[in-house]
């Protein structure tokens, strides 16, 4: 199983400052799968990460292998940027914290942390740290060896009965995990949040319902009650938008033309 303050705007003749740098890593070891490598990388970009390793992989086309490609499904820049090395040691040269996604080895080794707690303290700690997240063969994980060069092994929660993780799957976690320890990216809604009613336009729907529940019955204007008031705090209630006070009056209108 692989355990996989407030700022002053720059004055307007002042160029923007340029973004960070991305300081992450994703290092995969002796990979097999072409598609594996594609979807890593449509992982890493969608939670904006950009800096893909691959160590000694299976084929030495796989960037540019039809399955990879097709799999980064609009990931391709991820590709291009890519590095190819032959040994772990180069994949971590520019990095200053590893985490293995493994299990630890049985004699002695890293200490092992989950995802989300334990990625939380290191971005708490340094957020600016230079992490590589280094993920084994699909065939047969990490060796030992390589495990012991990282600080820490990320365990990622599973079912007792199940922790079978594909490779991309494994990635696009650990992507999640550490992309909400850094903040995370806002939600952002596919449409605008509609208008709510003003208060006039809620006081017109009532008096054009008290015609159209005259017109059929239901209500008697010579002893009205308490109808009316009760319909004001029931719409007040629901909020209404424009749309829906447009559809209520077309009910409205619908009753007194029968």
């Amino acid at each position: 199983m692989h355990h996989f303050t407030l700022t002053t705007p720059p004055a307007p003749d002042t160029p923007p400052a340029s973004p960070q740098p991305d300081p992450t890593r994703f290092v995969l070891i002796e990979t097999s799968h072409p598609g594996n490598v594609g979807a890593t990388a449509r992982a890493m970009k969608v939670m904006g990460f950009a800096h893909l390793v691959l160590v000694r992989p299976r084929f030495a086309n796989v960037l540019v292998h039809e399955e990879t490609v097709a799999m980064a499904s609009g990931a391709a820049d991820i590709l291009v940027r890519a590095r190819v090395v032959d040994t772990l040691d180069e994949a971590l040269a520019d990095s200053d914290h590893a985490i293995a996604t493994a299990m630890t080895p049985r004699d002695f080794g890293p200490p092992t942390l989950s995802p989300r707690e334990g990625l939380a303290a290191l971005a708490a700690a340094a957020p600016a740290r230079r992490l590589a997240f280094v993920f084994g063969s699909e065939r047969y994980g990490m060796a030992n060896e390589d495990v012991y060069r990282c600080h820490a092994v990320a365990s990622i929660p599973t079912a007792p009965d199940y922790g079978s993780l594909n490779l991309a799957q494994a990635v696009q976690v650990m992507a999640y995990e550490w992309r909400q320890a850094l903040g995370g990216f806002a939600v952002q809604a596919r449409t605008a949040e509609p208008q709510l009613a003003s208060m006039q336009a809620v006081q017109g729907l009532l008096t054009h319902w008290e015609q159209a529940l005259t017109h059929i019955g239901f209500l008697d204007p010579a002893a009205p009650k308490k109808l009316m008031p009760r319909l004001n705090q029931l719409f007040n209630r629901a909020d209404l938008r424009d749309e829906e006070i447009h559809i209520l009056r077309g009910i409205a209108k619908a009753m007194q033309q029968r």
